[in-house]
């Protein structure tokens, strides 16, 4: 590299550490996880060609929808319920408390484990033991704490993700003409992508898994040293986003510790940072996450005023 290259690499390191650090310090470092969580979902979705919004998955967990793209009667190569699902079980053994308590809650509201198996048994089926691979492969100590080690380890896993050569198949139409059909592939770098957020942790970039750092395209380089520049752009706009976003939910919520007039029993406080992180919750799920009966959760909803919501810049 050369020294332009490597001031611009500090760069967006720098600003990957701020993030990490200030998630440490801020109270608000839960509903951040908690919305990166479904930020990097979509990015998963659209890597894997099922492109949604966070916001399709926030209906989905408000109990608004369906999983996003179920009943549009697409055809999709993969069902958003499995990416969420296998998404999620990345950071199921994390010992990060927070992290923990924030998967903890939405599994509360919505069981991705239960959806997956509704909605996308064979998806699982054909995933879910090359995403074991890439999991064992993706944890693996690192030789150096550098984007270049990182980005030698996900060439090596998109070689082992590379799908065998299928064969055509011929069809012969009504009128006698036959046909030969190529085999349509199914992408499997958004599967890599899934542990990108653990690689960067595991090799010291950051202290926690920041779930929305997915950083990879849909079509990789071809070496190591061409990825190395892509991370390092990506890295830099996440971080920055990512910085924006945690300084717009601040905000809200000190708005809301100024706003609301309750008293100390209330549970006013924690329903308002609930729907900070998932906007739409329905009664059903707020008297599941505050241990209240569903008259209690409709009453406590309708006493709040709609909340602020934190909107990515």
């Amino acid at each position: 590299m050369t020294r332009t290259e490597t001031l611009r690499v500090d760069d967006s390191l720098l600003l990957l550490g701020r993030l990490d650090g200030r998630l440490h310090a801020s109270t608000c470092g839960d509903i951040f996880l908690a919305r990166s969580r479904l930020e990097g979902a979509a990015a998963l979705a659209g890597l894997a060609g099922v492109p949604i919004a966070a916001q399709d998955l926030q209906d989905w967990i408000a109990g608004r929808r369906s999983p996003p793209r179920a009943s549009e009667g697409l055809n999709d190569p993969i069902s958003v319920a499995a990416i969420f699902h296998i998404a999620l079980s990345r950071d199921e053994d994390l010992k990060n408390p927070i992290a923990r308590a924030t998967l903890n809650t939405l599994r509360q509201v919505l069981d991705d484990r239960t959806a997956a198996e509704t909605y996308a048994a064979s998806d699982l089926a054909h995933f879910g033991p090359l995403w074991r691979q890439v999991h064992s492969i993706a944890d693996a100590p690192f030789p150096a704490g550098d984007l270049l080690s990182v980005a030698s380890r996900v060439i090596e896993l998109a070689a082992l993700t590379e799908p065998a050569t299928a064969s055509s198949c011929m069809v012969t139409t009504v009128d006698g003409r036959a046909l030969e059909l190529q085999p349509r592939g199914r992408d499997r770098t958004w599967l890599i992508a899934v542990a990108m957020p653990r690689m960067l942790y595991r090799a010291g970039f950051t202290t926690q898994v920041i779930p929305s750092l997915i950083l990879l395209p849909r079509y990789l380089p071809p070496s190591p040293a061409d990825l190395v520049k892509t991370l390092e752009l990506a890295i830099g706009r996440t971080s920055r986003a990512g910085l924006r976003e945690l300084d717009t939910i601040e905000r809200a919520a000190a708005r809301i510790r100024s706003d609301l007039q309750v008293t100390r029993r209330s549970k006013a406080p924690l329903l308002a940072r609930l729907q900070l992180s998932y906007p739409g919750l329905q009664p059903a799920a707020v008297a599941r996450l505050l241990n209240i009966t569903p008259q209690g959760a409709r009453k406590l909803l309708a006493s709040m005023t709609p909340p602020s919501r934190p909107v990515p810049i």
